[in-house]
């Protein structure tokens, strides 16, 4: 864990460890309580009974943090938690054949169980992007690989039981989503447009049609965008091996007036 006053000057805050795991892909959100939620998953020291298991951890202040705690499914990696009226959402995709994604909800951050069905959708369905609207219509963007490997967008109402997808016809790698004052979607992730790269896009939610706006330092093994807006800019976290070694990287973006609805 990391953390800075400023975004400049970085020090390290905390160390997550686990014994019977190799910890991958953390994301922090906020709890409704304020407290600070870690998200990750955990490939398992073989041999054991699960392939993966993913958990959450929670800290008031950044440096002292909680043990470990499963939640979902074994061999469904919940990707990331999404914070809604108070309870927590977050999808999970199979880390094992057969493949499989499916949505969670947690009223109390801790025990998740699947809403509805695993998604009815064709592709290896896997890492995600959530948000929720004023109305409480729940807005997710989808990573599939192999055939076919176009980016879904997925829109589903209360109580979350039935999705409608449609194709944004882009491959996004690791993609997050970010709802913006005054309702502008912001997708990042990595772009196959060329060599790979970080990439941040505007999202029509309406046509599910992506705008690319800009294409950060970036290449070779890169992706898994963090976004905040803070202080009218888009704050963006990411990593890449552009320079040689694997490294962190945090950008700063003004970005352009949206376009004028069609």
């Amino acid at each position: 864990m990391l953390r800075s006053q400023d975004g400049s000057h970085w020090e390290s805050a905390a160390l997550i460890t686990s014994d019977t795991a190799d910890l991958r892909d953390a994301k922090i959100s906020i709890a409704p309580d304020g407290r600070l939620c870690l998200a990750g998953a955990g490939a398992l020291h073989q041999p054991a009974d699960a392939k993966h298991q993913s958990y959450v951890w929670y800290s008031s202040d950044g440096t002292n943090w909680s043990d470990a705690i499963e939640v979902g499914d074994p061999n469904f990696w919940l990707w990331r938690i999404t914070w809604h009226k108070g309870a927590a959402y977050g999808v999970g995709y199979s880390t094992v054949k057969p493949r499989a994604a499916r949505f969670y909800k947690s009223e109390d951050g801790k025990t998740f169980e699947q809403v509805g069905d695993d998604f009815a959708m064709d592709g290896y369905m896997n890492e995600t992007g959530l948000v929720f609207q004023e109305d409480g219509t729940a807005v997710c963007l989808i990573r599939r690989d192999g055939k076919p490997n176009d980016a879904l967008l997925g829109k589903a109402a209360p109580p979350y039981r039935s999705w409608d997808w449609s194709s944004t016809e882009t491959y996004v790698g690791g993609p997050q989503l970010a709802l913006l004052p005054g309702g502008r979607f912001i997708v990042g992730g990595r772009s196959r447009t060329g060599a790979a790269q970080t990439a941040i896009w505007e999202l029509d939610p309406s046509t599910a049609t992506l705008t690319h706006l800009a294409t950060l330092p970036s290449g070779g093994d890169t992706s898994y965008p963090g976004l905040v807006y803070h202080e009218d800019k888009l704050w963006v976290s990411y990593y890449s091996s552009h320079e040689g070694k694997t490294s962190i990287y945090l950008a700063q973006l003004a970005l352009p007036d949206a376009a004028p609805a069609k």
